[in-house]
């Protein structure tokens, strides 16, 4: 059934209507085929994919830190995806997503553009400020996206962290509160979309209690029916009603209470539904229950909670026929001869209609709220180029945002315990402070700011988590006048880690991430037998604190731990600054926990 497009005179052919909903990733690409796998970043945008894009109707890309290295370079990329979009036939604009939630998860560099502490600071700060921080980032954060010609950002995440062993979600989660995290996440997407970019919630119908993460496995969410409606989905139905998003983006999780209804996998099994292809899910309950009416955007579909399990035609397949709107990152293509599969895709896609198992109503009512949406948001006015690069130079990472950035690093910062009134630090001249950190950089970091804070010359050694000497360590804490630790669990994934050189400079001491929580454990043992005062920091998510808390005189909890300038030997990020600060008393610590610390035995 052919519709019209609100861009293009001429009505949508089911293969134009399919290409809409499709979001490409562009991650890296190489333009000459290699046996080897292609890890060349992609940072403009070559002949061949120009006209895939253009001969499919592709709808949208994602992008990703690799596709974003510079002012310049990101405005010309995102010129050139407009322009071969125009080339198509139906002249529709492109949805140029990206994951700029803030915190943990920044794709734009954060030397350049403002990344924030994320959202369990913002969670933090909400008993003393409310949505202020909300509403404050997601403003920065659109008007930073926008001026860069990215108009969909996948924020706010609306996941209620309910699970301290969440491995992907942790300090992406504004709190344990639905209510909070449904007041919070509704400022944001407000401010967002107020701003000119889209926001989509995630993830649909919620990440907030797993131990798996989707990206490595399939999730499996016991809850009954009423924890679900009062926890995982009130966020969700509460935003719905007050700013309804222009998308929500779905979870690669089973929810048993909501459908166990089975579809067959890859190896012919049978397996309950992840809710991204559960038509109960995604129709009944997101579309009729709940009432929203904006675009569902699949979560990447390589992701092993789907592609372990499914071929990517059927992914897409069962996907679309669940309901869900666009299917993101279906089939990787890295080289010229990997867009022959977008046609097959494509193809199968078709004939999927022809047999019945795809509705073509559904598809071209779907493709309708694409289009909708793009026109709603006005995604065809691209601006001027050469006064596009002037205003972002202007707006990206410029004083005020970085001010604000600092001042919600600082508002977040948590005093959990101080025994004896340790802190503020009192330090004289000379005296030693042995830090321990996940890693050098993070040292530096640390080392830096409290330097710049301090009247008083100070000496500095350090301890890095990922390797350290233990008798040079035992050395070092036993001179120290004062140990401070910081920690991040759960694990940093290697893409968050500041680089390898530890263990280049010390690799008889490398430790692997199963034994960094002992090693830890014993530098504190170590400082505690010395009476070292220590001060112990849970640099991500604080349910750290019942395992490490005990061994130190103070505990503070700062929710991030980002660098954002690491040039030469100045290492520095806002909440080493916000640290700095309240260790030295030129600022209280008002944050509050957003999450419960279940207290461990006393040690």
């Amino acid at each position: 059934m052919p519709i019209k497009s609100s861009f293009a005179d001429s009505a949508l052919s089911l293969k134009q209507q399919l290409g809409q909903k499709l979001m490409l990733d562009l991650r890296y690409f190489c333009d000459q085929g290699s046996s080897k796998r292609c890890r060349t970043p992609l940072t403009k945008l070559p002949d061949t994919l120009a006209k895939a894009i253009s001969r499919y109707d592709i709808g949208g890309v994602i992008l990703f830190s690799e596709n974003t290295q510079s002012i310049e370079q990101i405005i010309s990329l995102n010129q050139q995806l407009q322009q071969a979009a125009s080339a198509s036939k139906s002249g529709l604009p492109l949805f140029i997503s990206i994951d700029q939630e803030g915190g943990r998860v920044a794709r734009l560099p954060r030397d350049v553009a403002t990344s924030f502490t994320g959202n369990m600071s913002i969670g933090a700060t909400y008993p003393e400020h409310g949505t202020y921080f909300a509403t404050q980032t997601a403003n920065v954060l659109a008007t930073e996206l926008s001026a860069l010609g990215i108009n969909v950002n996948y924020a706010p995440t609306v996941d209620v962290n309910m699970n301290p062993d969440n491995p992907v979600i942790n300090v992406r989660s504004f709190s344990e509160n639905p209510d909070e995290v449904a007041v919070l996440g509704a400022a944001q997407v407000s401010e967002f979309e107020k701003n000119g970019v889209i926001s989509a919630i995630k993830h649909f119908p919620g990440h907030g209690d797993t131990n798996v993460d989707s990206h490595t496995g399939l999730p499996k969410v016991m809850h009954s029916k009423e924890i679900i409606y009062a926890q995982d989905l009130a966020p969700f139905k509460h935003i719905i009603e007050q700013h309804s998003p222009g998308m929500i983006m779905t979870a690669h999780i089973q929810y048993p209470e909501l459908d166990s209804s089975t579809l067959t996998n890859v190896e012919g099994k049978q397996m309950i539904k992840p809710a991204t292809m559960s038509r109960k899910i995604m129709t009944d309950i997101l579309r009729k229950e709940l009432n929203y009416q904006g675009v569902v955007v699949t979560d990447a579909l390589d992701m092993a909670g789907i592609s372990h399990f499914f071929s990517p035609t059927q992914a897409v397949v069962n996907t679309f026929a669940a309901g869900v709107d666009i299917a993101l990152m279906p089939i990787e293509i890295r080289t010229p001869e990997d867009i022959n599969k977008l046609d097959a895709l494509i193809d199968s896609l078709i004939s999927a209609v022809k047999t019945g198992q795809l509705d073509a109503h559904e598809i071209a009512h779907s493709t309708q709220r694409i289009t909708s949406l793009k026109s709603k948001f006005k995604l065809n006015d691209l601006p001027n180029p050469i006064n596009a690069l002037t205003n972002a130079k202007h707006i990206i990472g410029n004083k005020a945002h970085r001010e604000l950035e600092a001042s919600l690093a600082l508002a977040a910062i948590t005093q959990i315990k101080n025994n004896n009134n340790i802190l503020p630090l009192k330090l004289g001249a000379d005296q030693h402070i042995h830090i321990i950190m996940p890693d050098t950089r993070k040292c530096m970091a640390m080392q830096q700011a409290i330097s710049a804070l301090s009247s008083q010359p100070l000496s500095f050694s350090c301890s890095s988590l990922q390797g350290f000497d233990p008798g040079e360590a035992q050395g070092n804490i036993n001179q120290a006048s004062i140990v401070i630790a910081g920690n991040a669990t759960p694990n940093q994934s290697a893409v968050e880690i500041g680089g390898m050189d530890d263990l280049a400079d010390n690799p008889n001491f490398a430790l692997n991430n199963a034994e960094q929580p002992k090693a830890l454990e014993s530098l504190l043992k170590m400082a505690k037998q010395k009476n070292t005062p220590t001060v112990f920091i849970s640099l991500r998510a604080p349910y750290d604190i019942a395992q490490f808390g005990n061994y130190a005189d103070a505990v503070l909890a700062s929710y991030a731990y980002n660098i954002d300038v690491d040039k030469n030997d100045l290492v520095s990020g806002p909440a080493f600054t916000a640290l700095a600060k309240v260790l030295f008393g030129q600022a209280p610590a008002k944050g509050q926990l957003p999450v419960t610390i279940k207290q461990s035995k006393s040690h």
